[in-house]
């Protein structure tokens, strides 16, 4: 299923793969079966797609990292199993030559967006159209990330969480939480955790675990520590990686916008 006007390498491995009319597939990428590559797309040398994966017209996969001066020896790209990859889509090479940027299966990358050198997209992950990610990005699970948002470089965005469009994100976004506009929290996906069937207990803890977090005057990181050393409180699974989440990280932490609460503290909760 390679159209004869296709450009694929000799040394490329392209098990029961569709190649589309002048598309391109550079020496050693590998195209596990079921793969389909649109006309005019690109997959580069060092690139790796999953069984299943769709690559659309004038995607380029495994491009080099966009960086000023020498670029390195280049990584490699993995695509997971199921993935789509609408018109248009950037995908780049990790910087370091031992690097690999990711991205998870069962993913829906719209046209447009794009995912910048050494960052790690979950599993079940959703970029709307023009999204921008830039270098060493972490996506957790199941998030979804609106149209035109931008993420600023090594900020983590937990799972299941969701982003606005247009959003400008250069903080780490807790699991699954709602941020939007410039940096801010508006509360919990609960939307998300409905459609993800989560226990009622556990959604009831992951409420209890974000008020502990967001309300109240003192230091985020300390009550965060207060609370993962109290075995009464967060104690299920959901609000544990909520709580663990806020022990990592270069950015600091997206906040929801203050609001006074009677006369003795603040809290953004809503």
């Amino acid at each position: 299923m390679i159209d004869p006007r296709a450009a694929v390498d000799p040394s490329a491995t392209v098990v029961d793969a569709t190649v589309g009319a002048f598309a391109v597939v550079e020496a050693g990428a590998v195209l596990h079966p079921g793969c389909i590559v649109r006309e005019h797309a690109i997959v580069r040398s060092g690139c790796e797609l999953g069984p299943g994966v769709v690559v659309d017209s004038f995607s380029v996969v495994g491009g080099l990292p966009q960086m000023r001066g020498g670029v390195p020896a280049p990584g490699r790209v993995r695509i997971g199993a199921g993935t789509v990859l609408r018109e248009g889509v950037t995908v780049h090479r990790p910087t370091k030559p031992d690097g690999c940027t990711v991205v998870g299966a069962d993913c829906f990358l719209m046209a447009q967006s794009h995912v910048g050198h050494d960052s790690v997209v979950g599993t079940g992950v959703t970029l709307a159209n023009n999204v921008m990610l830039a270098g060493h990005v972490q996506i957790g699970d199941g998030t979804f990330v609106g149209g035109g948002a931008g993420v600023h470089q090594f900020v983590r965005i937990g799972q299941g969480a969701m982003v606005g469009g247009n959003a400008s994100i250069s903080y780490d976004v807790p699991p699954f939480a709602i941020a939007a506009e410039r940096n801010q929290i508006h509360g919990l996906n609960v939307v998300g955790l409905r459609r993800s069937k989560m226990p009622h207990a556990d959604v009831a803890d992951l409420k209890r675990c974000y008020h502990s977090v967001y309300c109240g005057p003192g230091d985020l990181r300390a009550r965060v520590q207060a609370l993962l050393a109290d075995r009464g409180c967060c104690v299920d699974n959901p609000g544990r990686r909520f709580l663990e989440f806020f022990a990592g990280g270069k950015r600091g932490f997206c906040r929801p916008r203050l609001r006074r609460v009677g006369g003795d503290g603040e809290c953004g909760a809503e």
